[in-house]
């Protein structure tokens, strides 16, 4: 098991943000590639840091090795962007990430019943990360993500309920329900 670290973004390290998103390849995020320009500018108007948004460094033996930004805060189910660096990919950062964030997330947002988290279904470390961390599959968006090249992908969306998560149990779906 790795040991990793997650600290609180500021605002005052939207340049290093910037740096860091715009200097990896991201397959599975929308465009793959980020632009500088526009990471800086989000962060300027606040969309890393605001009411309804939080998000944290993850730190591997004290360099930055990913990102995670949750959001939606105003609602019972928020969601979250979860960045792991190429480096440090395949060495359990994902999951000591997703296990800190819904531990974070039910422990300082009372309110909260639900956390959400969607990938694409070709994502094959993202939904073993998902299942590591006892989140379900809840839904199967076909043709439902774009990729880089506009060649539309299908999507899975994954939740943990709060009670799932305080008792270490899993509450399967019932898909078959249609009458």
């Amino acid at each position: 098991m790795v040991n990793i670290e997650l600290r609180r973004f500021a605002p005052s390290e939207a340049e290093a943000l910037a740096d860091f998103l715009s200097g990896e390849v991201w397959p599975f995020h929308g465009a793959g590639r980020v632009d500088r320009a526009d990471v800086l500018r989000r962060a300027a108007e606040g969309y890393y840091e605001n009411d309804e948004a939080r998000t944290f460094w993850i730190f591997l033996e004290s360099r930055r090795a990913g990102m995670v930004r949750l959001f939606d805060l105003g609602d019972d189910t928020p969601l979250f962007d979860l960045r792991v660096s190429e480096a440090c990919r395949g060495r359990g950062v994902g999951t000591q990430a997703v296990r800190w964030l819904t531990s974070y997330v039910f422990t300082e947002l009372p309110g909260v019943g639900r956390i959400e988290g969607t990938t694409r279904r070709d994502n094959a470390a993202m939904r073993t990360v998902f299942r590591r961390c006892g989140f379900v599959k809840e839904g199967h968006f076909r043709q439902g993500w774009p990729d880089a090249d506009g060649v539309l992908r299908d999507a899975v969306a994954y939740a943990v309920l709060r009670r799932d998560w305080e008792t270490g149990t899993v509450t399967p779906v019932e898909f078959d329900d249609e009458p």
